[in-house]
């Protein structure tokens, strides 16, 4: 059998050869997320999954869609490729669980201006992990070498998720009511969003040096805080449902407190956050003073230290912390539900 090669293609700055040393180098990353109903291997035109209906008699599918955003910027000026793919993970499957759906399948895309195997497979690992973290496989892909179009040490990131859920077990915030009470699920930093603000703030392009600046209140050097990955919450969060009659559910991303709360609001409710409550990292504060930044802006770009929010009734609050808590996760409460719109933060 002939071996695939064009020298002519080669000439142009596409190497299918670096295409396939990437998927061997891949693979070892890619068996770690197999799951029951996956079928096929990488390679083929389609990535396979066969749903288990047992427990499901009305299938309802949930797909989500995202990438890394400007953070990649970060990866390229610290040279470090192997915690993005979780943030590309983390980004899709946070959004799913909030309907109450468990990822089942994952997919990723990266565009890049030269393949570099080794540095393609560092990215699939974190893909990888992340998949692992939120319990779903990664049952294909896509590497796009595009000279010209990306300059040749940069890359582009995304990725989209399919979970499922019995159509009677879909999130319902009809029951949602003033004195129920917010939790708050801790992030793991700034996540994925808000990174253009971030890179201007701190000057990166202009000096990319103050990344390596050490800080004691951060306990490691700026890059190593800005760069820490997204924080996945679909096993904790499905946990608690289990067990929890849970009324809504907000991923904290882009458009912080004010934009993305109100998204999993009943209408006529409003969240009620006191500010004092909110466990804000020192890391934010770092942002803050350095971009002399309002509050209200910080409130309305990040997450603040809170990547996800759960709404029970009070009489479920304490269960549902027990539940977070033996998860590992350091959850508290963050506010109540009152009537009006929105969010009010005082």
């Amino acid at each position: 059998m002939e071996k695939s090669f064009s020298q002519s293609y080669a000439a142009a700055g596409v190497d299918i050869t670096a295409g396939y040393k990437a998927v061997e180098l891949m693979k070892q990353h890619v068996a770690r997320t197999m799951i029951p109903g996956v079928m096929g291997g990488l390679g083929g035109f389609g990535g396979m999954f066969e749903l288990d209906c047992t427990n499901m008699p009305h299938p309802v599918l949930v797909s989500g869609t995202d990438g890394v955003g400007t953070k990649l910027k970060l990866a390229f000026l610290m040279d470090k490729h192997d915690t993005v793919g979780i943030d590309c993970v983390a980004m899709c499957v946070n959004d799913v669980v909030c309907v109450g759906a468990k990822p089942l399948i994952f997919l990723d895309y990266i565009a890049c201006g030269k393949n570099v195997p080794e540095r393609i497979a560092q990215m699939v690992a974190g893909v990888a992990e992340g998949c692992v973290q939120a319990g779903c496989a990664l049952v294909g892909g896509e590497t796009a070498e595009m000279p010209g179009f990306y300059p040749e040490d940069e890359y582009d990131l995304a990725g989209f998720t399919v979970g499922a859920v019995d159509k009677s077990k879909l999130l319902d915030n009809s029951t949602m009511q003033p004195g129920d009470v917010i939790l708050a699920l801790p992030s793991s930093g700034v996540h994925s969003n808000g990174f253009s603000l971030v890179r201007r703030v701190f000057d990166l392009e202009g000096n990319p040096d103050v990344l390596k600046q050490y800080h004691e209140d951060l306990g490691c050097t700026l890059g190593e805080a800005l760069l820490a990955p997204t924080k996945i919450y679909v096993k904790p969060v499905l946990a608690v449902m289990e067990q929890v009659a849970v009324k809504g559910v907000s991923h904290i991303t882009g458009g912080g407190f004010y934009e993305n709360i109100p998204r999993s609001l009943k209408a006529g409710c409003k969240a009620v956050i006191e500010k004092a409550k909110v466990c804000t990292p020192a890391l934010f504060h770092h942002i803050q003073k350095a971009g002399n930044i309002p509050e209200r802006d910080m409130f309305n770009t990040f997450n603040m230290g809170v990547g996800m929010t759960l709404v029970v009734a009070e009489q479920d609050a304490e269960k549902a912390l027990q539940i977070l808590k033996e998860q590992g996760e350091e959850a508290y409460r963050l506010g109540v539900i009152a009537e009006g719109e929105g969010v009010e933060l005082w």
